[in-house]
């Protein structure tokens, strides 16, 4: 999920300029707006042309490993991806991300809502830890809601903060149906989504700027960002998916408010939907991967539970 930009928003002078150094290569491996394909100097030249490309793409590669793991491991369905980032920078960037965002947000201090939803947090977050075999990274799990009555979302940032907004709520309707949404989000923050997709969108050589400056303010400003307004892939959606459904049952919500809940989100907003919907799986595609999971998080939720099947 990611929620709108307030209008009139701006990124920050570092966020547009990464933006425009970015490098996505084309699929025969050049730079955009350079020529790809047949070349006319073929032979002896063509073949170093292509090895210095090669070095250099090495290189970067190898910077950008030598200053960070490089892979990341979801603990719940084991989804592996590549990571520029490494676990502590995930909290440290989320840390400050986290602050900056809520330093201009309407926090809602007290009341029942707010403490359903720390309640669903914490139950969450030890749900995600007992995935570990050993001790677990040192995530920083923590929740706040925003009174936001018009905004249908939440969205989790590196290293486990996330912000849940009171527009989702009638939504959710219960806590059972509020966990659904905390799950898919712990998902993301698990299985460091966020930086995952820092490092797909920025490039290689644009993440390795970041992770060998010292401006750590500036990066965790385009943290935030890229939150608000780069969507996850939808590969990351369905591990979202299947993560949360599995976290919600273990730590004893009942996985079976998570169809009710995505059908409602997808009944919201006509033709157009709330913007968290909008690179989600289809409506079909997500109901069949949650029904497809459903037998082993009944097994979850009944082993935490001891609740028996009608």
């Amino acid at each position: 999920m990611a929620v709108i930009i307030e209008a009139g928003a701006r990124p920050s002078r570092r966020v547009a300029g990464l933006e425009q150094r970015a490098f996505y290569p084309t699929p025969d491996g050049t730079a955009p707006g350079r020529a790809g394909g047949s070349s006319r100097r073929a032979g002896a030249g063509g073949r170093r042309a292509r090895a210095g490309r090669l070095v250099g793409l090495g290189l970067a590669l190898a910077l950008a490993a030598a200053a960070a793991p490089g892979c990341a491991t979801n603990p719940v369905t084991g989804r592996r991806s590549f990571n520029a980032f490494s676990f502590d920078q995930d909290v440290q960037l989320g840390e400050e991300a986290y602050k900056e965002y809520l330093a201009s947000a309407n926090v809602v201090r007290s009341g029942a809502q707010r403490d359903m939803v720390q309640r669903v947090m914490q139950r969450i977050a030890d749900a995600a830890e007992s995935y570990y075999e050993d001790a677990a990274p040192p995530f920083q799990w923590e929740v706040e809601l925003v009174d936001e009555p018009e905004t249908v979302n939440a969205f989790a940032l590196p290293g486990g903060k996330m912000v849940v907004f009171t527009g989702i709520l009638p939504v959710t309707q219960t806590e059972d149906g509020l966990a659904v949404v905390m799950g898919h989000e712990v998902g993301h923050a698990l299985a460091r989504h966020g930086t995952e997709r820092m490092t797909t969108h920025l490039g290689v050589e644009t993440a390795r700027e970041l992770l060998l400056g010292d401006d750590w303010a500036e990066t965790a400003t385009l943290v935030k960002d890229l939150a608000l307004t780069l969507p996850h892939s939808r590969a990351q959606e369905t591990d979202a998916d299947r993560t949360g459904l599995l976290l919600m049952a273990r730590a004893g919500y009942d996985p079976r408010e998570a169809v009710p809940f995505w059908t409602r989100m997808s009944q919201l907003g006509g033709e157009k939907p709330p913007e968290m919907m909008s690179t989600h799986p289809s409506d079909e595609t997500r109901i069949g991967t949650l029904e497809e999971m459903m037998p082993e998080a009944l097994q979850e939720w009944q082993a935490s539970t001891g609740a028996s099947l009608p």
